[in-house]
């Protein structure tokens, strides 16, 4: 396992620095190498390797979203006369998030999956406020945020 994280970050250091040589993949495998020996207690700990588990399972969930968003968007706005099916609304998505890098994620995920947009988020940080493209059911799609993006965001960073 410790192997396999060194090459994988010594492979990112490459592809982040543009350059495949012997020598700076050498520098990547060093550099990694050090960062593992550095943070290996946290690494190595099965609380660690839970929330990494969490954390794909939320992006997974994130990947999926914004397919079936793309999907039910595009459908949405080429059916004919798509302006008398689009029901746009904002609505109050009450938080049960209280931290601020999680309350951010929530909203930039919102955001980026087509259709729906996180406009604000009020002064108490207890109500996060978002416009969708098409809202037949308010309470349906505040059940769906709870119960997918909220509930994946809770469980990684618990």
């Amino acid at each position: 396992m410790p192997l396999l994280l060194v090459i994988v970050l010594a492979l990112g250091w490459t592809a982040i620095s543009g350059s495949f040589s012997f020598s700076n993949l050498l520098l990547g495998l060093v550099a990694g190498g050090l960062a593992f020996w550095l943070l290996r207690e946290r690494l190595a700990s099965p609380k660690f390797l839970q929330r990494a588990w969490r954390v794909l399972g939320l992006f997974g969930l994130f990947i999926f979203e914004v397919f079936k968003s793309a999907i039910s968007v595009g459908l949405l706005v080429a059916a004919p006369r798509f302006d008398r099916r689009l029901k746009p609304g904002i609505i109050a998505f009450p938080l049960t998030l209280t931290r601020d890098f999680e309350i951010t994620l929530l909203a930039n995920m919102i955001t980026l999956t087509p259709g729906t947009l996180s406009i604000d988020v009020s002064d108490d940080r207890k109500t996060l406020f978002i416009h969708a493209i098409s809202v037949p059911d308010k309470q349906r799609l505040i059940a769906d945020i709870a119960r997918g993006f909220e509930r994946k965001i809770i469980e990684a960073f618990e």
